[in-house]
């Protein structure tokens, strides 16, 4: 199925293609924080529809994940990484998807303060 998302003032949209059936918590100090749910799939399966340079991107400990938001709205649509494995994956925020009844969604909770 293909959603499409954006973040508050539409800065930034995107669409992403892919089975949305289970959604992930993490706990680690930027995620408690932003309250994301989210939706890992293959980065390939997501598709900006404005410029890249609409986003801003935030780094911190070991670097391994990109956390994208818009720097108009501060809205943090999706982050990107890698599995263990190398394979490039990006972190779907499903609260920026229209249409998606987030509460109705099984909830994954990921230990990320432990990591």
């Amino acid at each position: 199925m293909l959603y499409k998302g954006s973040c508050h003032c539409g800065r930034t949209a995107f669409e992403v293609e892919g089975e949305l059936k289970r959604v992930t918590e993490c706990n680690c100090s930027i995620c408690a924080r932003k309250g994301s749910l989210l939706w890992f799939v293959p980065r390939d399966s997501l598709r900006l529809l404005t410029p890249d340079a609409n986003l801003r991107t935030y780094n911190f400990g070991q670097r391994t994940v990109q956390h994208r938001f818009c720097p108009e709205c501060g809205i943090h649509p999706f982050g990107e990484g890698s599995d263990p494995a190398g394979k490039r994956m990006a972190a779907i925020n499903v609260r920026c998807l229209e249409g998606v009844d987030s509460a109705s969604l099984p909830v994954d909770h990921f230990d990320g303060r432990a990591l």
